[in-house]
This record gives structure tokens, sequence and C-alpha cells, in this order.
């Protein structure tokens, strides 16, 4: 992918440009010697979310190895937004890969999840219970002097939402029971993958693969990873070039992973998309901190707020991008 470094006093969203069919091209020519090199795999599986992330991806895959070496997953679960499945649906049409539902909810409920997730919230909200929905958001990046503080929001039978600070045994409690849900759907994934002699496709842009916004052995789990080099306003030029549907590239970023609708700024990032990627890249590119701010709306101070948070997040999250840990390194292997 070609990108030039700004120039002084030429930092802009314009930066991050990029020739989409050229790129496509590189992806799916590197995407065609992952699986015959190294993998020897015949195809590729992939969940897919009604995101573009996942789209994308899914669009690479065809234009890799054709639609008929291509198996989609559709896996909502009691918390999932019905859009999902109505839009995932609407890619595999676009893109005339084979799909098939699997409904994660019963396992989960046999596991505990939900269970679990409800007696953490229950140790702050006692009357906790069916009826009742919830989601987890972040402190703003720009106010929070560098801190990520996490709160608690729940919603009542009658629609009354209450926001609240969780201590750690809390937050820690509800994060460990949703992140269930990834595994789960990445150990169906690699059902399909083993039955089919195919490898699995991880879906995470630039943004969430440095940010760490992903479950480790859940959606972080993959054999390939074909877009996680791209800021997500990268992905957005690919969506179009290679004919997502629009209502897909509409839709704002969403973790559906809880029961109250919850955007991933709300959740991880502070900041929506285009303003993190421009000033991901910025500290990437050594960018002074006076341009990303005249490119994002910000402040200088706010710059520094947004760095320091993406740097605290590399330091916390680092230990999801590694291999298990050994006593003696294995030379054979």
């Amino acid at each position: 992918m070609n990108m030039t470094v700004a120039q002084a006093g030429s930092f802009s969203a314009a930066t991050l440009a990029i020739d989409p069919e050229a790129e496509a091209a590189r992806i799916a020519a590197a995407l065609r010697n992952q699986l015959t090199g190294t993998l020897r795999r015949r195809g590729l599986v992939l969940g897919l979310s009604g995101g573009v992330d996942s789209s994308v991806s899914a669009a690479l895959a065809v234009r890799a190895v054709g639609a008929k070496n291509v198996f989609a997953l559709f896996m909502p679960e009691d918390d999932s937004d019905p859009e999902s499945l109505r839009l995932g649906r609407l890619v595999a049409e676009t893109f005339g890969i084979a799909a098939v539902v699997e409904n994660i909810g019963p396992t989960l409920k046999a596991m505990g999840c939900y269970e679990r997730r409800d007696a953490f919230i229950r140790q702050l909200v006692p009357e906790y219970g069916p009826g009742w929905a919830c989601k987890i958001v972040i402190a703003n990046a720009l106010t929070n002097e560098g801190y990520n503080i996490s709160s608690l929001v729940v919603q009542d039978p009658d629609g009354k939402q209450t926001k609240l600070r969780m201590p750690p045994q809390v937050y820690l409690g509800i994060v460990a029971s949703t992140n269930m849900k990834q595994r789960t759907r990445k150990q169906v994934e690699y059902f399909h993958a083993d039955r089919l002699n195919y490898a699995v496709i991880g879906t995470p842009n630039r943004l969430e693969y440095d940010q760490g916004f992903f479950v480790k052995n859940g959606d972080g789990a993959a054999d390939v990873k074909p877009i996680a080099h791209l800021y997500k306003s990268q992905v957005y030029q690919l969506a179009e070039y290679l004919g997502v549907p629009e209502e897909i590239r509409r839709r704002p970023p969403t973790t559906d992973t809880y029961s109250l609708q919850q955007t991933q700024e709300e959740f991880y990032f502070s900041l929506p998309y285009d303003r993190m990627d421009l000033c991901l890249y910025g500290l990437n590119h050594g960018v002074p901190a006076e341009e990303v701010g005249r490119a994002t709306g910000l402040t200088v101070e706010q710059v520094g707020r947004v760095w320091t948070d993406i740097a605290s997040k590399r330091k916390t999250t680092r230990y999801l991008h590694s291999g298990p840990l050994l006593v003696d390194p294995v030379p054979e292997i």
C-alpha cells in the first residue's frame, strides 16, 4: 500500500487516501499465496456481522479464491441486533457466498454467559433481571486525563437509564462473561474451517488491531487478517470500490455485544473512527500535534491526550498479540 508521510502543512483526511483497485488486487494476491503456501488450505471461512470490516473481508476473499471457495457464518445470540443478521445475509447474497446461521444463544446460555454477566451486574443493581438491558461505556479520552474509566449503563423495563461506576471485580466479571460470545463464534468458525479444509479470516482493521480491540482466542484468533494494515477510513474506501451495499457503509460501527445499542467509541475508542485514524496515523508517522489538531478539529492538548490513550491501550493489550510463553525455546518448531 503506497502512502506518503504527510509533509508540513499538508496533513488531512486525504493523507489516508489509497488506490482501492490496486490495494484490492494486492490483498487478494496475498490471500491466494498464503492459502496455497503457508496454510495449504482450499478456501476461506469468516463470520459476517453486517459491519463494514467483515463485509470488505468477504469481498476480498471472493476476489482471492472465488465465491465457491468462501463460506460465511451468521452467529446471532440473545443480545444481537436483528439488523446484523439481515445485513450479513445481504452481503452473502451480494457476493454469492454460501452461508448458514449458527445461533449461539443456546450455547451461551448453557455455559452461563448471561447468568454470570447478570450476577455481576446485580452486585451494583440488585433488581437487574428480565426486561432490563445494559452496556459498558468508557470515559472520553479528551477529558479523562489519560485514565480509561469504564461505567455500566443499565436500562430498566420502563426505559430509564442509569450510569454507574464499576469496581474492578464487577467490570472484569462482566467483560469475562461477554467474551464468551467472541470465543464461541470462533469455535464455530473453526469447526467449519476444519470440515472444509479452509482457513479462518480475522477481520480487524488497523485501529482495532493496534489498540487491542479484540478478544484473545476469540475474534482475535484467525489464520489470516487481510485488512489489519488498513485504517478504518481506508476500509471504507475499499468497501465502496468492492461494491459493499451502501446501507452497510452508512451503518455506524457497533460492538453488537451488549443488549443496549452501543457504538465503538462509547465502548473503546472515545472518538469516531475518522478522527481516531488521523490521530493514530499522526502518532505513527511523527506528524506534529498542531497539524493533527487542525485536521481533526482538536486542540494540541486534546491530541496529546488521545496519543496518551493510544499508548496506554497498546501497553495494556500487548499480551493479546502474544503466543503462549515457553520456559525454553523448541528449536525444531
